[in-house]
């Protein structure tokens, strides 16, 4: 699933995680599980921006090079 979790529907779950949390609506045999989901989360969204991240500096070289 986390293969086809898009950046922003993973940042929109992870919201909603952490709301819970912050509101106190999460019960306390819950609580695990959602950190652990959330934990997931954190993973899937910083693998997307890094793999943006490099992708962006590679564009960026190629225009460099292209230019010089």
């Amino acid at each position: 699933m986390s293969k086809d979790l898009t950046y922003q529907k993973a940042i929109e779950e992870l919201e909603k995680i952490v709301n819970e949390i912050e509101n106190e609506e999460i019960a306390v045999d819950e609580l695990s599980e959602k950190v652990k989901r959330a934990s997931k989360l954190i993973t899937i969204c910083k693998a997307k921006l890094t793999k943006t991240e490099e992708e962006v500096n590679k564009i960026l070289q190629e225009i460099k090079e292209d230019k010089g």
